[in-house]
């Protein structure tokens, strides 16, 4: 089967290749000197600073600092990938192209990889007929039109339609057993199960994986369809669904809407980064066609290198409240350890309530990116308002304070300039020289390794642990350094204690998951699930839904959990539970149920301080929306005025 493309050909075809003749094809190019030269095709500019030189066969722009060979050139110019750019370059030289055969194994893999490739295609095909033609369609098309959306938008993001019944998608494409299970492999299809997690005899194994839902493909750089999102028209969870993990998508790889932006800007000078679907294509709408977003993942390393490689800034754009801020944070930290000299970073923080979708509708575009080029705030200021949150710089301890939360985060930087101007903006903040802040970064690196070396080990005496829990105790990472939300006021009662040496609690709300998967029957002191299932949180909306099944189930045990979670949510929401169950961040409630009775554990305390941690933190979020108000000059109802006076006496008393 056809492959790699030996390195020998390679070379032999860029010593016969003529670079000039090549780039004079698509760009008017004029001698000067010894080389040629002309506007740079990559960025826009009046005067020429585009060089290519016949000698070295290269191609140099002083003003955007594009550079390559003949084969870069075409892949940047006509925008190719790398075997497409080799077939031709060689069709000019006609010469044809061989392939090095590969190993038994990487042949099935590619394989495997080229028939997902053709079937995450005709599926995308599939969805875009049923928008066009399917009876339930209307509803589809009223919601994007409601949204504003275009018919040449949708047709630019090939948005399509699954729709309502279980077996669209199989009855089209499946007309055997076997093609079920490649449509189950591509994430298209899941394989039903009963309660305990077994596949059921007889009948149709599989169901369609996107039911009732506008569908959104994802596409890799070479714009080859290797996932999709599914927006939800009904009332059904989740709101918005994607493809799991599959042989083609990895979604810690991919960014929703850089194929896209790539092939409407020849240049990208900047990419915008959002949250959803919607708001790249709401963008796209208003003609900000340099929008991407993750997929259902916080923003990781592999995110930013891929959004460097296209660009030398990004911007990161989120709705201001709790969840927004958490994803701006973690973006952040993720893009540190990349930020060479001339790259930049920004982040605007949007008024809560509102995201790029809704707000690009109201302002239109041009005040949109206008709202950008305004208020879009710099790492270096994003950063140390952020770290300085709840601190006086004023005080000593504060400063103290600033500096150990700030000293190990500029630490990620890469040596360069923008470093030393960042450990000197550090400097003049605190009031510290430079060889202290090494000396805090020393100790936190030192606390660090300690922590992480407590993790490997389990550190209370219990059960063996199981071969699952060994691997992943050797998977751990420590906690973030940033600092929790009312870091001062939360006292942990794991972690700190003598009973769970070496270890930290979990965040209260994902405490709370832990905290039902082991007593289920704390499930009946929930009264009210609406405050959980209506909170922008994961971990909140997860622990709803699993209160509501345990009082729906209450005999269920932990093997039926599992069974019943793979078969409604997917494999990838049931391994969270099962390594939550296993994960020695609860140590406490993983050593209570091995029947450690050396442990001082009273799981009705846990939850019960969780519940009122989150209570807390919604009543001071809520104040802190109604002084909001009041600076901005809002009128504040009796009600309101009432509450936030309460509030304050109960804080001074």
């Amino acid at each position: 089967m056809p492959s790699k493309i030996p390195q020998h050909f390679i070379d032999d075809l860029l010593a016969r290749a003529d670079i000039v003749e090549l780039v004079d094809s698509r760009v008017k190019l004029r001698k000067t000197g010894k080389n040629y030269s002309a506007c740079c095709p990559f960025h826009d500019e009046k005067t020429p600073s585009f060089t290519v030189s016949p000698d070295k066969q290269f191609y140099y722009c002083f003003g955007c600092g594009a550079n390559g060979n003949a084969i870069g050139f075409l892949m940047e110019y006509d925008r190719l990938p790398f075997p497409e750019a080799v077939e031709k370059l060689a069709a000019t030289r006609g010469l044809e192209v061989p392939r090095e055969a590969l190993a038994p194994g990487q042949e099935k893999r590619q394989r495997e990889s080229q028939s997902l490739y053709q079937l995450t295609d005709k599926a995308a095909e599939f969805y875009r007929e049923q928008l066009r033609n399917h009876p339930a369609a209307g509803n589809a098309v009223a919601y994007l039109r409601n949204r504003g959306l275009s018919g040449e938008i949708a047709r630019d993001f090939d948005i399509g339609l699954a729709p309502p019944g279980w077996d669209n998608l199989l009855n089209a494409l499946a007309d055997t057993p076997e093609k079920a299970d490649q449509l189950e492999l591509a994430g298209l299809a899941i394989r039903r199960q009963d309660s305990d997690g077994n596949s059921k005899p007889g009948g149709r194994h599989h169901y369609d994986r996107f039911r009732n839902r506008i569908i959104f493909p994802i596409r890799d750089q070479r714009g080859r369809t290797i996932a999709f999102g599914g927006r939800v028209l009904g009332d059904e969870k989740p709101k918005y669904l994607n493809s799991p993990e599959t042989p083609i998508f990895h979604k810690s790889r991919e960014l929703y809407g850089l194929w896209e932006a790539r092939q409407a800007n020849r240049n990208l000078e900047r990419l915008i980064v959002v949250e959803g679907y919607m708001d790249v294509v709401a963008l796209a709408q208003f003609d900000i066609r340099y929008a991407v977003a993750t997929l259902g993942t916080a923003c990781g390393e592999e995110h930013i290198q891929l959004a460097f490689r296209h660009t030398s800034e990004l911007l990161f754009c989120f709705d201001g409240d709790r969840a927004g801020r958490a994803a701006a944070r973690r973006a952040l930290e993720s893009a540190l350890p990349h930020m060479q000299d001339g790259r930049s970073l920004r982040f605007l923080l949007l008024p809560e309530g509102e995201d790029p979708d809704t707000l690009v509708r109201q302002l239109g575009g041009e005040r949109f990116q206008q709202l950008i080029e305004e208020q879009a705030r710099p790492l270096e200021d994003f950063l140390f308002d952020l770290l300085s949150e709840d601190i006086n710089l004023q005080t000593m301890d504060g400063r103290a304070r600033l500096s150990k939360l700030a000293a190990p985060l500029l630490d990620l930087l890469p040596g360069g300039v923008y470093r030393q101007l960042m450990f000197q903006q550090l400097a003049s903040r605190t009031g510290l020289d430079k060889d202290t802040l090494q000396e805090v970064i020393h100790a936190e690196k030192a606390r660090n390794t300690q922590l992480q070396q407590a993790q490997a080990q389990p550190t209370v005496t219990g059960a063996p642990l199981s071969t699952e829990q060994d691997e992943e105790l050797q998977h751990r990472t420590p906690p973030e350094p940033w600092p929790r939300e009312d870091e001062s006021e939360y006292s942990p009662t794991l972690g700190d204690s003598p009973r769970c040496t070496g270890q930290y609690r979990l965040p209260p709300e994902r405490m709370l998951v832990a905290l039902i998967l082991h007593h289920p029957e704390l499930a009946a002191q929930i009264e009210d699930l609406q405050q959980f299932l209506g909170a922008d949180n994961p971990d909140l909306l997860l622990f709803a839904q699993l209160v509501e099944l345990f009082k729906s189930r209450p005999q269920l045990n932990f093997r039926q959990l599992i069974g019943h979670w793979r078969a409604h949510h997917g494999a990838e929401s049931s391994d969270i539970l099962a390594k939550l169950a296993i994960s020695p961040l609860v140590s406490g409630v993983r050593h209570l149920a091995q029947g450690d009775s050396n442990l001082e554990y009273d799981p009705q305390a846990e939850f019960n301080d969780c519940l009122r941690h989150l209570e807390k933190s919604d009543t001071k979020q809520r104040n802190r929306d109604l002084l909001a108000q009041l600076k901005a000059g809002a009128q504040l109802s009796q009600e309101e005025q009432l509450a936030l006076l309460a509030n304050w006496r109960r804080k001074d008393n």
